[in-house]
């Protein structure tokens, strides 16, 4: 077979060397009305929903199946989720690392990789300790607990999203 040759000579134009549109920096008071527009997002209040949701879906669990086993695996699924995600939380807005390196965007990025590193270690703690902490352990009430949890990250950005269409 005849090897294929590029009939394209058009130039792309995101090639390298081609000019984009020129980048204007916004003034001081059009980047204030610019950030009184974005709605607050604030990672605590996520944490709390998704306490909430663990609570809920620990009642459920046990109101559902009339065992206290699936209500409290269901809780600990929920709590391994919950626990390291406000640990993170902690670690990038309030922990003294984080302010002493809040004007570097390197080290943000590192203090993040390194809060992140943390929160899965801690999940795979938790989950490795489940059989050991909970008695009568529920592997798919553990599991329902950590999947709803951890949907409510969906529930979060698609409630951000919604918010930032109707601010236009």
């Amino acid at each position: 077979m005849p090897p294929v040759e590029s009939q394209a000579t058009q130039q792309d134009e995101w090639e390298d060397g081609a000019q984009g549109p020129e980048f204007k920096p916004l003034t001081h008071e059009e980047a204030q009305q610019w950030r009184s527009r974005q709605p607050v997002f604030s990672v605590w209040r996520l944490v709390g929903v998704q306490l909430l949701a663990g609570l809920a879906a620990g009642l459920l669990g046990w109101l559902l199946m009339q065992s206290a086993s699936v209500g409290w695996s269901v809780l600990y699924g929920a709590a391994s989720v919950v626990i390291p995600s406000a640990l993170m939380a902690y670690g990038m807005t309030s922990s003294a690392l984080t302010r002493l390196m809040s004007g570097f965007a390197q080290a943000a990025f590192i203090g993040f990789l390194f809060w992140e590193g943390i929160k899965v270690l801690l999940v795979i703690a938790m989950l490795w300790m489940a059989p050991k902490v909970v008695p009568e352990l529920n592997w798919l009430g553990l599991l329902a607990g950590l999947v709803v949890v951890l949907k409510v990250y969906w529930l979060g950005l698609w409630t951000q999203t919604r918010r930032s269409n109707e601010n236009g």
